[in-house]
């Protein structure tokens, strides 16, 4: 995947991430390219679970799973929060999703395998789903931990709470971490306590807690090493 006619690459001086020991990967759409529409199977098994636990009609199940996920980060802590939902049956039925999108990566995997120091996932899935995209990716084995919402006590990012609770699981620090991310609501807390943040998204909005941007993921990081 090259970067789309007309996106500039992003200033990069690798000496920016010399301090780096530790690279924290989001998951979907970060590690896989959005067009793999994974949350276009996603997004209709939510309003259906919730159609189904909460007995609405599709449209009060779709406008709710829009609303929670603004407010609680996740449409699960929405439904966990408001509802005492158990987020194990959820993430069996959201996450049963046909993979065949997705392809083994290898050009990729030999990149983050390069990286210097410890490669992590932190997903707001389980860890159980991010296995097998993982897998399908070619990516099984590259990381050295991966974490998934049950390890952060079922809070979702960006809560500073999730964070904290992977940070801690893994004994990172921070100051020398960097983390890459597609979405920029997850990056503000990272920059806060002091990582290189990398928002891996086709444009880069106007944000400051946004270090750099990687309109391709597996580009930027060939630039890095």
């Amino acid at each position: 995947m090259s970067l789309s006619p007309g996106l500039a690459p992003d200033h990069l001086d690798p000496r920016d991430f010399a301090h780096v020991r530790v690279w924290v990967f989001d998951l979907d759409n970060t590690l896989y390219p959005p067009q793999a529409a994974l949350f276009a199977q996603m997004q209709p098994r939510i309003t259906a679970f919730v159609c189904r636990v909460l007995g609405l009609t599709e449209a009060e199940a779709d406008a709710l799973r829009d609303a929670y996920w603004h407010r609680y980060g996740t449409t699960l802590r929405g439904l966990m929060a408001e509802h005492g939902l158990d987020p194990a049956e959820y993430l069996r039925f959201v996450h049963d999703l046909d993979l065949s999108a997705l392809s083994p990566d290898p050009v990729l995997a030999r990149r983050i395998a390069a990286l210097p120091g410890r490669r992590i996932v932190f997903t707001n899935g389980d860890g159980a789903y991010a296995a097998r995209v993982l897998a399908a990716r070619g990516l099984s084995g590259v990381f050295d931990a991966v974490y998934g919402v049950e390890h952060a006590g079922w809070l979702p990012k960006p809560d500073q709470a999730a964070f904290e609770a992977v940070f801690a699981l893994d004994g990172l620090s921070p100051e020398e971490g960097a983390f890459f991310d597609d979405d920029p609501r997850n990056l503000l807390v990272p920059h806060r306590l002091g990582m290189r943040t990398v928002l891996v998204a086709p444009e880069r909005p106007p944000h400051a807690h946004v270090h750099h941007h990687a309109a391709d993921l597996s580009a930027f990081l060939a630039r890095l090493i």
